[in-house]
Order: C-alpha cells, then structure tokens, then sequence
C-alpha cells in the first residue's frame, strides 16, 4: 500500500492530476531520447502530455469556442514546476 505522505511529496497543491506511485523512463516522440522520471515527476509530465492532448481535440472538435482558461493556467504552471525541478529532463521530453 502507498504511503499518502509520500504521494504527494513535492506535487504543489494546485496539482489534481494522477499520481503514479513509482517512476519509468519516458520517450520524447520527436528525438527518440529517453529520460527516467521518478513518480512525482512522471506525475506532472503525464498531467502536461494530457493537457496537449487536450488543446488538440479542442481544437479539432470545437474550433470556434474557448477552452475553459484554468486549464491553459494550470498547464503553464505545470511547465515551470517542471522547468524549476528537473531541467534536464524538461529539455530531452517538453522542450
């Protein structure tokens, strides 16, 4: 059984997305690198791939209506968290 204190350990508060309990090595599509992310930080990468995907449908589906701007908000602050706590890693897989 996981933890709770650890589950979020790191994740800020506004963060309600999925928590994985453990980390994996992620493939940026483009490039072909691979980078290991631990649980937090798979956490918020699949948050931002979810989000684009998202932005994508939205777009596609609804061309002419607003997303709703929290979404865009919490996206943005998901890029600096992940800027600000793994730079390396934000540079192979969201750069």
């Amino acid at each position: 059984m996981m933890d709770m204190s650890l589950k979020n350990k790191k994740l800020p508060k506004w963060f309600d997305g999925f928590h994985y309990s453990k980390g994996e090595e992620v493939t940026n599509p483009f490039s072909g690198e691979s980078y290991y992310l631990n649980r937090t930080e798979l956490s918020m990468y699949d948050f931002i791939k979810g989000a684009e995907h998202i932005f994508g449908v939205h777009q596609a589906t609804q061309p002419n209506t607003e997303l709703d701007p929290q979404i865009l908000i919490d996206f943005e602050k998901s890029l600096d968290w992940f800027r600000k706590n793994n730079a390396k890693a934000y540079m192979v897989l969201l750069d």
